[in-house]
């Protein structure tokens, strides 16, 4: 019990044998449920796990019958906390690189109402330096490349470090989302932020410390391959978001402004490129003063849409 809210973690698990019971023993008395997702491992992280529930009879396993990914671990965890009544659902990884010690950052805003999402952020104020030294520098890159995806996807554009999987929802924005159709695999923050402002939920970035055990299996996270991987995913669900809030839910222009600006720039730039290869190649023979400062309007105008569709997009996520 948190502040006369009941509160419960779900921890999405898989191969974590070595490190699930560190992070089960270090589950404070603010947590009133511990959901432990089992998500098809074929190590012996069970059977730690119900040792540790015969100590703590707080922790309760849940098993995936069918490895789902993370996020479908999540998603379960959420489902069951919903189920029973829990008023927060706090989320951090199996291998101990969450410290718990900082949980009352992630409530503390939800509990007062100002939003109903809150996930880590181990880039913000004196934290920065400590993880961009910790921070293996291919991450860093992947980092920053899906973050800056995920902004302009989300319309969440003060949010970094979207990749952390510290988190807390309220029962609110659990029950009110359809989960059914969220990623599951890896990639799952990101969609799960985007969904978050199609249903209209405000979400605040928290400090947290970033944590690398030596020796110990590391994120997913593996640069421009991962970027290269999810991002199919971020603008899928980017013109998902589009479509779900600012036509069904509640018009709004900035659908044209998007429009315009996605037909217009790809136009003016592939008409750009034609002028390119024409200088090139025959000399400039089609080139004519009239279509090259056509081709540079169409290019600035399709610009202008795009950053005020961007802009009425940012206002509307605040």
């Amino acid at each position: 019990m948190y502040r006369n809210k009941k509160i419960s973690l779900v921890i999405p698990a898989y191969n974590e044998e070595k490190l699930i019971l560190p992070t089960l023993e270090s589950v404070s008395d603010i947590f009133d449920k511990v959901f432990v997702i089992d998500d098809c491992s074929p190590d012996n992280q069970n059977e730690v796990v119900l040792q540790q529930a015969k100590k703590d009879p707080r922790i309760e396993l849940l098993r995936h019958k069918i490895n789902q990914g993370p996020g479908g671990a999540i998603i379960t965890g959420y489902s069951e906390s919903l189920k029973q009544g829990y008023d927060i659902t706090v989320v951090v990884g199996g291998d101990n690189q969450m410290s718990l010690h900082e949980v009352e950052r992630f409530l503390d805003p939800i509990v007062d109402g100002k939003v109903d999402y809150t996930k880590g952020n181990r880039f913000l104020l004196s934290h920065v330096e400590d993880t961009l030294e910790k921070m293996p520098k291919i991450r860093l890159v992947g980092n920053w490349i899906i973050t800056a995806l995920t902004k302009v996807a989300s319309g969440f554009y003060k949010v970094m470090d979207v990749v952390d999987g510290y988190t807390a929802i309220s029962k609110r924005a659990i029950d009110t989302i359809d989960w059914s159709r969220a990623w599951k695999k890896y990639g799952y923050p990101m969609d799960f932020l985007i969904r978050l402002n199609a249903y209209g939920f405000k979400v605040e970035d928290i400090p947290r410390t970033a944590v690398y055990l030596p020796g110990e299996r590391q994120s997913q996270i593996k640069g421009f391959r991962y970027a290269l991987k999810v991002s199919p995913m971020i603008v899928k669900a980017f013109y998902w978001r589009l479509k779900f809030r600012y036509i069904y839910l509640d018009f709004h222009p900035l659908v044209f402004f998007y429009l315009l600006g996605f037909i217009l720039f790809p136009a003016g730039i592939i008409s750009g490129i034609y002028l390119v290869v024409d200088k090139l190649l025959y000399g400039g023979y089609n080139i004519t003063g009239p279509r090259t400062i056509l081709v540079a309007l169409v290019i600035l105008i399709g610009l202008q849409f795009l950053l005020f569709a961007m802009l009425f997009d940012m206002e509307e996520g605040k």
